[in-house]
């Protein structure tokens, strides 16, 4: 069985395309088999990113497990003067990243491939994840803890999680290396947790 967050390279085509509006812009997506939330940005994406403030300092923003771009391309288009990182470990995911910010004339955008932080060699200012939660709890709690390491001095991390996937555990997770860790808001079960980086 293939799962959005490895590659499955003889999974039969099928692609989709939808619409999807987001503050003052429409964004056009096209998605495929094997990748995640393929037929509509999920309730979670859309709750954190009705959710996020993106402070007026922010230059750089990473985000981890982007998929097809729903949350990283929907932040991009709004702020075309941050940069912005879009990883993920699923290739198919990433092609489709990439389309994405070309149809919708998003030139600020860099998208590649990373299991977790693997292949980051920079320090961002924002951090934003829906993360792979079905990957499991170990990987889950890596993107987690290791995006201290990842930011700049008040820098943040966002993340959306269920209560009942384990967002109570994720909130421990982030404790244990963030000074500062709050919900800023529950939604239908959705956890938004948001850390700062602040003592160096």
């Amino acid at each position: 069985m293939a799962h959005y967050y490895t590659n499955e390279e003889n999974l039969k085509s099928d692609i989709k395309t939808f619409q999807f509006n987001y503050l003052n812009k429409t964004i056009t997506f096209k998605t495929d088999s094997g990748v995640f939330s393929r037929d509509f940005i999920d309730y979670g994406s859309r709750v954190l990113l009705n959710a996020i403030e993106i402070q007026p300092h922010v230059q750089s923003v990473l985000d981890v497990g982007a998929g097809y771009g729903g949350i990283g391309l929907s932040l991009a288009i709004n702020n075309p003067e941050i940069h912005f990182d879009l990883l993920d470990v699923n290739l198919k995911a990433l092609e489709l990243c990439k389309e994405n910010a070309f149809l919708n004339h998003i030139e600020n955008i860099n998208a590649f491939e990373s299991s977790c932080y693997e292949n980051v060699n920079r320090t961002y200012d924002l951090i934003v994840t829906n993360p792979p939660i079905r990957a499991g709890k170990e990987i889950v709690h890596n993107i987690l803890s290791n995006a201290y390491n990842h930011l700049n001095k008040n820098g943040e991390l966002w993340v959306v999680i269920q209560k009942k996937q384990g967002a109570p555990s994720a909130k421990k997770c982030m404790e244990e290396v963030f000074d500062h860790v709050e919900v800023v808001k529950k939604d239908k079960g959705y956890y938004i947790l948001k850390s700062i980086k602040t003592n160096k």
